[in-house]
């Protein structure tokens, strides 16, 4: 019945779509607006002509957002119209009379350009082609500012990194570019948080994958950071996107190109710690274009030294955990993916593609324990551990777009199929104090993660400074977990433990959704957008052993607004949105991961959705050489999905790390960002986060009693980087980072640093550059201290992370391109609405680091 009710909603969400797809209403947005305040009033021509082109900077065929175009009258010398060039560097001049007409083009950091000699007959629609702007050299403050614009773009909702000369990422992955962007903290391990909040929802290419649903961490990995062009963080969603991420949205975007000809780049890097390999080609002829890419990195030599003392109290007797671990772990990231693109007609595209994602990640530890019941010695023992977390991911989506002649009026149906299939297992060997082998055990857990997609948005203007977007989406997902504990002796086979966690978990998730947006900017350049959108969440879950689990379908409506002004150089921007938090396959799975038996976790399928209010202030602006961005936000959250921690009923001293719904998060703070272009090819920028937080919760306190926990604190994070070109090709990067301790509900997990530097060789040929980068080349080691505490249990831990490196790049370019004026192509879905793996590095114990469970 759920799903026939889920099936019933997405037909009338679409069958209300489709009657109105040729409505007319208001536009705003992205759309174009008068460039030039008075020369398109009274003075405006009335008639049926058009004109339109694309403008591109002619150094690298990029296009140059929000080039200002005004028309001359060739008799006159006066201007009569204007606009501006939308993201794609596309404009549009309508209702044009005929006549005789002159176009400038200017943009700061260009030389101006003119067009001359523009006569239009009645009713023309006069296509322009593509229009290169040249770089100007003659003025500094113009350089200045274009150096300023390529690090960070404002808009209404969102803040855009473009990360496309980053020199020292070259040989690194998406966390090596995330570390960069302002807003966001990167820990060691890669778990990515927005203002302190790991509840993010990460797109690539506004695409979503099952891989994040269970560790952005791990899908981070598999993204060549030298094929990234710009990082979007959304920090007040609209309503186009789905409710999930409590603390927004990170959308990252692929480098691209819409050029004729054959293609292919070769990216390859060496080092100590790592080595990778990247083929990405492109083939592009009329209509059609094909693109075809691979992408494996290899990690290794990567070791890691932790040590702990953990006192518990269990049964009325305190037990005393004293631990200490050496390991390693190798991993090995592939990504494989296969693109199509079809132009049906002029106004008609379709896009489809296929990618596969493997992981392979194996660590091997050794841990000796010592234990010691009310101050007397226990037995200790040794345990020797490999962990397994391997995964395969297939993503295969088929997108359909159709625009009109109204300039940003246009329709999409998206699909996707994404499927995940996971292994997250464990062997160890118990061994005596000879080290002579005295058992073994051994945890199977396979996990499969699969989800079906169709949604459908339109969007239509009405006049140059309004816009309705709204749409439909339904989701179907299901994900499995099978998970058994096995035991043997010395010899013989594995068998299964009675009383030992053992089971399967089904858990069916099915989303029906609807939204509407509309966009309003005035004739003195405020923006408004404010928008609403209802999701309905359908769930039938259930274990083998345990039968059906309680959770309730419910239901929730999500309002968004946003607002922006500039006002003589400083634009500001006002937003609220509230937001969902569904909880992910890490949350949910209810297989007891015991790599360390000391430090045990296991998820909780029981686990409702928590609710986040958020409201942001910010402010951009730019003072001569130095670019300023600042952000004031303040964060709510009820019914949160907390770590919680307690001792085990046994007197072996375990700390068992689940989750619940138990927790009140408040968070408020600033984000600082400033940008000094000291010359045109040379600049410094500065960054922090500083935030105070407040969480509240419910765990295990004295005599098995549960008592109300609260924890505060203030969270500061920073870093700068530097990046300076010279002549003959030469270029170098600096980058350092330093992260505060995080507060949490029973304690701290500790901060650490990380520092990169590279340098760059540019060919001559311009096809192809030598790099050489470090990392982290004055320390030997990094030290993560962790402190967690209750009136039962108490547990400080140090990790200590060699991650000391040095990798060679080269990057070389094969094929020849022509220029190709950008075309829209089918939109992807992105599902914005799982809560993935929020682990924490230091708040785990020896083993811990490596052994989370997915």
């Amino acid at each position: 019945m759920k799903q026939i009710s889920l099936l019933l909603a997405i037909t009338l969400c679409i069958s209300a779509f489709s009657g109105s797809v040729h409505a007319q209403f208001p536009m705003g947005g992205a759309a174009p607006v008068k460039a030039l305040p008075g020369t398109a009033g009274d003075q405006t021509p009335k008639g049926s002509a058009k004109i339109t082109g694309f403008v591109v900077d002619s150094s690298v065929t990029k296009a140059v957002e929000f080039a200002s175009i005004a028309l001359y009258n060739k008799t006159t010398g006066k201007a009569v119209d204007g606009t501006i060039a939308d993201e794609k560097g596309k404009f549009v001049l309508n209702k044009l009379a005929d006549g005789n007409y002159q176009i400038l083009i200017s943009f700061l950091g260009f030389k101006n350009k003119t067009i001359d000699n523009i006569t239009l007959a009645k009713g023309q629609d006069l296509d322009l082609g593509v229009i290169k702007l040249s770089p100007s050299v003659q003025t500094l403050s113009e350089v200045v500012v274009t150096g300023q614009a390529a690090i960070i773009e404002e808009k209404v909702d969102r803040l855009v990194y473009n990360a496309d000369k980053d020199i020292a990422a070259k040989g690194g992955d998406a966390t090596d570019v995330l570390r960069k962007v302002p807003l966001l903290t990167v820990d060691l391990d890669g778990n990515v948080s927005l203002r302190g909040s790991s509840n993010i929802r990460v797109l690539i290419n506004n695409k979503p994958s099952t891989i994040i649903a269970s560790s952005i961490s791990d899908a981070l990995k598999q993204i060549p950071a030298d094929q990234i062009k710009t990082v979007e963080v959304i920090t007040s969603p609209s309503a186009k996107y789905d409710a999930e991420g409590s603390g927004g949205i990170i959308n990252i975007i692929t480098k691209k190109n819409s050029l004729q000809g054959l293609n292919l780049n070769v990216d390859a890097g060496v080092g100590n710690r790592g080595s990778s390999l990247s083929l990405n080609g492109n083939y592009r002829k009329g209509k059609a274009g094909l693109t075809l890419g691979g992408f494996g990195r290899a990690n290794y030599n990567t070791i890691t030294k932790t040590s702990m003392d953990q006192t518990s109290i269990s049964n009325g007797v305190s037990t005393l955990i004293r631990q200490k671990g050496d390991g390693y772990s190798e991993f090995l990231f592939g990504q494989y993916n296969l693109g199509f693109d079809y132009d049906l007609a002029k106004n008609q595209s379709l896009t489809a593609g296929v990618r596969y994602g493997a992981r392979n990640m194996k660590s091997q530890q050794d841990l000796i324990t010592e234990l010691y019941n009310n101050g007397v010695a226990g037995t200790g023992s040794r345990r020797d551990v490999d962990v397994k977390n391997l995964s395969g991911t297939v993503d295969v989506n088929l997108d359909y777009l159709h625009t009109y002649k109204k300039p940003q009026q246009e329709w999409s149906v998206s699909t996707l199929y994404s499927r995940n299939d996971l292994t997250n297992n464990f062997d160890a060997n118990i061994l005596g104090g000879e080290g002579n082998l005295l058992s073994r055990q051994r945890n199977l857990n396979s996990n499969l993660n699969q989800e079906f997609t169709l949604q459908t948005d339109y969007q239509t203007p009405i006049k140059k400074n309004q816009m309705i977007e709204f749409g439909g989406k339904g989701i179907f997902r299901q994900v499995n977990s099978d998970y058994r504990f096995l035991a043997a002796g010395s010899t013989g086979d594995f068998t299964t433990q009675t009383g030992q966690p053992a089971g399967e978990l089904l858990y069916h998730q099915n989303i029906a959704a609807g939204y509407t947006s509309y966009t309003y900017t005035t004739k003195k350049r405020y923006t408004f957008k404010g928008g609403l959108r209802y999701e309905h969440t359908f769930i039938d879950a259930s274990t083998r052993e345990g039968g059906p689990i309680g959770v309730a379908d419910y239901g929730i409506l999500v309002p968004s607004l946003n607002a922006s002004k500039t006002i003589k150089g400083t634009t500001l921007k006002l937003g609220y949105n509230r937001r969902i938090q569904r909880p992910g396959l890490q949350q949910l799975n209810p297989n007891f991961n015991s790599a360390n038996p000391q430090n045990i976790s296991v998820g909780n399928p029981e686990l409702r959705p928590e609710l986040t209010d958020n409201i942001e202030l910010g402010l951009s602006k730019t003072i001569k050489k130095v670019f300023i961005n600042a952000s004031f936000f303040g964060r709510y959250t009820d019914n949160a999905i907390t770590q919680v921690r307690r001792p085990s009923d046994t007197l072996s001293g375990a700390i068992i790390t689940t989750f619940e719904n138990i927790g009140r998060q408040q968070a408020y703070g600033t984000n600082l960002f400033a940008n000094i272009a000291f010359t045109s090819k040379f600049n410094i920028g500065l960054f922090s986060n500083i935030f105070y937080t407040k969480m509240t919760g419910q765990a295990l306190g004295l005599n098995g009693v549960t008592q109300d926990f609260t924890n505060d604190g203030i969270n500061v994070s920073g870093g700068l980087f530097s990046q300076a070109q010279f002549k003959n090709g030469w270029g170098v990067q600096a980058f350092g980072f330093m992260q505060g301790r995080q507060v949490q509900l029973q304690g701290y997990q500790g901060g650490f640093a990380f520092y990169t530097f590279g340098v760059k060789k540019d060919f001559k040929n311009k096809k192809g550059s030598l790099g050489l980068a470090g990392e982290n080349f004055f320390s030997n080691r990094f030290n993560i201290h962790s402190e967690l505490k209750s009136p039962v249990f108490n547990q400080v831990s140090n990790v200590y992370l060699y991650n000391r490196g040095v990798r060679l790049t080269f990057t070389y370019k094969l094929g020849k391109m022509t220029t190709d004026a950008p075309k829209k192509k089918a939109r992807s879905v992105n599902n914005d609405d799982v809560k993935s793996d929020g682990g924490q590095t230091g708040g785990a114990a020896p083993g811990g680091t490596q052994q989370r469970n997915r």
